[in-house]
């Protein structure tokens, strides 16, 4: 069945069965549920090309990753946000344009985006301190959403984990059990959720009146090989640091791998925090053991995080003139077998 027949089918134009199957408010309610009624029972299926023409929508958001030759996005965290919102858009209609492009090009990947109108909006990730993408997004009129926040979080639409927040309360957890030898294995501190955490870990500390070691506080990529480098060289400078917090639980199984390699067993010589972003092929349940998870973490889904990332994004598109919608989400610190009191 075609548009044509279903429209025939209801006594109804084209372009009403059309804004309806499609979400527009000048539909009313009950002329809406009739129509997906019978295009549910008749499994009709809009077509991609006449929605495009009905709705004057090019049905397409667009993610655009800069190529840095650091690349903090294609790692699974990067993988499973995708999966969340492109599971938002398929169900939605819409289709995902990826582009890679070279840092240097960024900006005119997202010119050209809104001069051909190939997107009806953009997912802005992993911004920086001073995220450049925004004011440029702001001037272009591309309806956006930044997964994360950067600079002033006022005036354009975000969703962010309460980053400071779930770090010093990690922090709080190490100190109560203890630990004052702390190490933070930190993400990028360009990129604003890294910087974040970095201060909660700090205020956490000054509160308790603890001076952080300069030696013990890295920042870079967040890969298993990075958390590894890094604990070693710890850990083999003499005397180390017997807790370690980490911002993904991938540097965090390299943490474990080099403290294993010298004898040190987790959650009794040393302990690890980390974030866990629930991620499908490398979360926490999948490396642990029946007695619990491997380790205590901080906890937010990133996959949740893209679906809810996507909707509110499609919602942009359907009501351009809304206020910015903001939302922080806070973690879960959930334990695992990785923590225990400070060594004697």
């Amino acid at each position: 069945m075609n548009l044509k027949q279903l429209s025939e089918s209801l006594g109804l134009s084209q372009t009403t069965v059309s804004r309806a199957l499609n979400g527009y408010p000048e539909v009313r309610e009950e002329t809406r549920l009739r129509v997906q009624a019978a295009a549910e029972a008749a499994n009709y299926t809009p077509n991609a090309k006449a929605r495009r023409l009905a709705t004057g929508r090019a049905m397409a958001i667009g993610h655009v990753m800069p190529l840095t030759g650091k690349e903090e996005l294609v790692n699974p965290i990067f993988a499973d946000f995708i999966a969340g919102a492109g599971e938002i858009y398929a169900r939605e209609g819409y289709d995902l344009l990826l582009s890679m492009v070279p840092a240097e090009g960024t900006e005119a990947a997202y010119r050209q985006m809104a001069a051909n109108a190939s997107v009806d909006a953009v997912m802005v990730q992993a911004p920086t301190m001073d995220d450049p993408r925004v004011p440029l997004l702001q001037e272009l009129g591309l309806p956006f959403l930044v997964h994360g926040r950067t600079g002033a979080p006022d005036g354009y639409s975000w969703l962010d984990v309460a980053n400071i927040r779930a770090f010093r309360r990690a922090t709080d957890f190490l100190l109560d059990l203890g630990h004052r030898k702390i190490a933070l294995i930190n993400g990028q501190e360009t990129l604003d959720f890294a910087r974040r955490r970095r201060l909660g870990f700090e205020q956490a500390m000054a509160a308790r009146e603890v001076s952080p070691n300069a030696a013990w506080m890295r920042s870079d990529v967040m890969t298993e090989q990075y958390g590894y480098r890094a604990a070693c060289e710890m850990l083999d400078a003499g005397d180390g640091p017997t807790a370690f917090l980490a911002s993904s639980i991938i540097p965090a199984i390299g943490i474990r791998r080099a403290a294993g390699e010298r004898g040190l067993r987790i959650g009794r010589d040393v302990s690890i925090i980390c974030h866990d972003d629930g991620l499908s092929y490398m979360g926490n349940e999948g490396i642990s053991a029946p007695d619990g998870p491997a380790f205590t973490a901080t906890r937010s889904s990133i996959r949740a995080a893209g679906q809810r990332c996507a909707e509110i994004l499609l919602s942009l598109i359907d009501n351009p003139n809304q206020p910015a919608i903001q939302e922080l989400w806070d973690t879960d610190l959930s334990l695992g077998r990785s923590t225990g009191p400070a060594p004697a």
